[in-house]
């Protein structure tokens, strides 16, 4: 977390969101269109989950950067242009204005402003009902795990045709 768009905070210096004091607390992240092209590797999601940002709102995501988002719990829902645009002035306007985003009701609201958000809706099934956990899942049923890992043979090393 602590280089988290280290390249571009090196060139807007404390200008850039991320090094600025006034959003040092901010649990939701407002990007524009296609936000993680180029950042197809898990740490930007991660980066950016530990830094403790708990949504990113944007009017588009790369596909590779939305799938690592989902795997780690981190929602990815969008807004349209407009909205994105309204909720950006707004953050910059009054840094420490809550945004809260609800992924039962589908929208995002700051202030006195709301603003419907668009998620495919396996992944907002998987967002609220814990689904986006594989590991955890797989954890949950060990059992039935190991006994699907005892059939098959390119586990057991038992390959009798």
């Amino acid at each position: 977390e602590e280089h988290l768009f280290e390249d571009d905070r090196v060139q807007a210096g404390p200008a850039h969101p991320v090094s600025n004091p006034a959003y040092r607390g901010a649990s939701v992240m407002l990007v524009n269109a296609n936000f993680g092209c180029g950042s197809s590797r898990e740490h930007a999601p991660q980066a950016i989950l530990r830094r403790g940002i708990r949504a990113v709102v944007g009017e588009s995501f790369s596909e590779i950067f939305f799938g690592n988002a989902m795997a780690i719990g981190l929602p990815c829902p969008t807004v349209t242009p407009a909205a994105a645009d309204a909720l950006q002035a707004a953050a910059v306007q009054q840094p420490d204005l809550v945004f809260l985003v609800d992924l039962q009701e589908m929208t995002i609201t700051a202030g006195g402003s709301s603003f419907p958000l668009s998620l495919p809706a396996p992944a907002r099934d998987a967002l609220l009902t814990g689904s986006w956990d594989a590991t955890g899942l797989l954890l949950e049923r060990y059992e039935d795990v190991r006994a699907v890992a005892e059939r098959l043979p390119y586990v057991t090393g038992n390959f009798t045709s």
